[in-house]
């Protein structure tokens, strides 16, 4: 065509014209959006969240919700489970409850994929109607089914997965409940036991009766900081591999500082094998809790350089973003924060001491603008540099929108992950998915048509649901075709361990390649904010077609490898099917029992 060789300016102007006569995008000619947003009617995916606000600014209101995917059924594709609020003053029954999506992936002999969503809330029996918050997901039983437990303004529940497409409320059973306001939870086996234990974060001492009055600058009511209550401390469960929890928090040494926790994110921090927990908290010190090995854990938020900024002061911390941002063989840490605060970066250099790094790769004035909530490290064009999306929402007025129904609308960010490690904001260029300006909350994220991309679910406070599909698996990396470069490569991991901690939670894994850096993972679905994400391990190789070597640390310490292993594929890694490897430090883990 005589457009593509257009050199003068006369027939570029000419070129542009015709484009858009026909209403296609000179740009676009050769390039799909970086996203999709999957209409509810094309997916059957149809929630709308109400937060409950009826005029009385109930801090509670502003805060929620959150978004799990898993797959609950063991057929192979993301089912999604999404948080409701309702009316904080209202009787039990005043809500229309959480609810349960089954994803009905198909896939034609030609290749094409075609998903829809069934609500089987009611069949499931997970409708919960409650002041819902958030979600995590675990096999807490180690019978290889995903379990729920979700998180409320009063009562949590513990979902036990009945493995015939029902779910049962086991929480007294289990012992599992708080009725305090709790917001992100997660399942970990910090004591390397094969059981999968609980984390579960408080917020404040809020109830109806103690909602106090707050104003912003002009005098208009608004929702207030966190600060106007006390906060409240955080609860560690452990599992006595029967179904049943104990409360070992005093004992395990979290009581000994808690904040307004929101975020919670789980990793290997200081690189000693032992699963350790980071929680971002809102105006007051983030936490990073230290396993020592015993049953206890040791806050060394402050001397780790991942509490305060580097003023020495408490950010409004909420979602968090735990991986290996600069692909050196450890976990860094993205933590958001408020309109002005900017988002922080905290790079790990390995021993578990961070330097916050967000100003070097340009984050400040890209995210100083915004209110951050979920989030998480996902190479959505497959070059091996991990990108970020941020889902964001303000919690307090926000002046330009000032006289609206909902002002506190903030479009969300994709950010692309340079080679010189700095960041670039690509949102406009990501399609008009992203587009939109929501009061986002929590963000779950995973594959969920199965081709190899890692797409995006996001919860918005008092607005719809959000279905973002990746497209770059179509087009190749960012802002390029497919004839101009070609199609990267990416793996898809999930690990399968026989009896105990069926899923590997905590599990890393790594991906060699030659000549090219070794990438690093962690199996988990804990991080964001409120919310739970695939607990499949994908990885995008750029050019390389095979992965030379995958190399398992297993939770309980031991190492396996398997080798040429070729690309473009989800793959089951059951333990004990690849080579085991003697570790540098190998020792029999310790049966911790507090």
């Amino acid at each position: 065509m005589p457009c593509v060789r257009a050199s003068t300016a006369s027939l570029f102007a000419f070129c542009t014209l015709l484009a858009a006569l026909l209403l296609v995008p000179l740009d676009a000619a050769v390039n799909r959006p970086l996203f999709r947003e999957a209409p509810e009617a094309e997916t059957g995916l149809r929630f709308v969240h109400d937060n409950g606000g009826r005029g009385q600014f109930y801090l509670p209101e502003i805060m929620g919700s959150g978004v799990a995917l898993f797959d609950y059924d063991g057929d192979g594709d993301l089912d999604v489970y999404l948080i409701q609020g309702r009316p904080l003053d209202a009787a039990g029954g005043a809500g229309r409850g959480n609810r349960l999506f089954r994803n009905d992936l198909t896939i034609d002999a030609n290749g094409t994929r075609t998903m829809h969503f069934v609500d089987v809330t009611d069949q499931a029996h997970v409708g919960l109607d409650a002041v819902g918050m958030g979600v995590a997901v675990g096999d807490y039983d180690n019978d290889g089914r995903l379990d729920l437990y979700v998180t409320n303004l009063g009562s949590n529940v513990l979902y036990h997965n009945n493995g015939d497409g029902t779910f049962s409320d086991v929480t007294k059973a289990a012992g599992v409940d708080d009725e305090r306001w709790s917001t992100s939870a997660a399942f970990v086996d910090y004591d390397r036991d094969g059981s999968l234990d609980l984390f579960v974060a408080n917020y404040v001492d809020f109830t109806v009766a103690n909602n106090k009055q707050c104003f912003d600058p002009v005098g208009t009511r608004d929702y207030c900081a966190p600060k106007s209550y006390k906060p409240v401390p955080a609860r560690l469960f452990h599992n006595d591999g029967h179904g049943h929890f104990t409360d070992v928090s005093t004992s395990a040494g979290i009581t000994r500082a808690y904040g307004n926790g929101l975020g919670v994110s789980i990793g290997d921090y200081d690189g000693d094998g032992w699963p350790d927990i980071y929680v971002a908290n809102d105006a007051t010190p983030n936490q990073l809790w230290i396993n020592r090995h015993d049953g206890t854990f040791e806050d060394r938020g402050l001397l780790s350089g991942t509490a305060v900024n580097a003023l020495g002061n408490p950010e409004g911390s909420m979602g968090i973003a735990s991986g290996d941002y600069d692909n050196d063989g450890d976990e860094d840490l993205f933590v958001t924060n408020l309109i002005g605060e900017s988002h922080a970066l905290y790079v790990n250099d390995g021993h578990g001491n961070f330097e916050d790094q967000r100003a070097r790769a340009g984050l400040t004035p890209l995210t100083a603008p915004f209110t951050g909530f979920g989030t998480k490290w996902l190479d959505y064009d497959h070059d091996g540099l991990p990108d970020l999306f941020i889902a964001n929402g303000a919690v307090n007025i926000i002046e330009k929108l000032r006289g609206e129904p909902l002002p506190f609308h903030q479009p969300n960010q994709l950010l692309h992950h340079e080679p010189d490690g700095r960041f670039r904001d690509v949102t406009s260029e990501a399609g008009a998915a992203l587009q939109r300006s929501d009061v986002s909350r929590g963000a779950a994220f995973g594959d969920i048509d199965n081709d190899g991309d890692v797409d995006i679910v996001i919860a918005n406070n008092n607005g719809p649901a959000r279905l973002l599909l990746n497209e770059t698996n179509e087009t190749g990396p960012s802002r390029k075709s497919a004839s101009e470069t070609p199609k990267p490569h990416w793996l898809e991991l999930r690990l399968e361990q026989p009896t105990i901690n069926r899923w590997a939670f905590g599990a890393r894994v790594r991906f060699e390649r030659r000549g090219s850096a070794t990438l690093m993972r962690r199996v988990g679905t804990d991080g964001s904010y409120l919310s739970a994400s695939d607990a499949r391990v994908h990885v995008g190789l750029g050019g390389s077609s095979t992965v030379d070597a995958v190399i398992v640390d297993w939770p309980d310490g031991q190492r396996e490898r398997w080798t040429s292993i070729s690309a473009d594929r989800i793959l089951t890694l059951k333990r004990g099917s690849g080579t085991m490897e003697k570790t540098e430090t190998e020792t029999k883990p310790k049966q911790v029992r507090p």
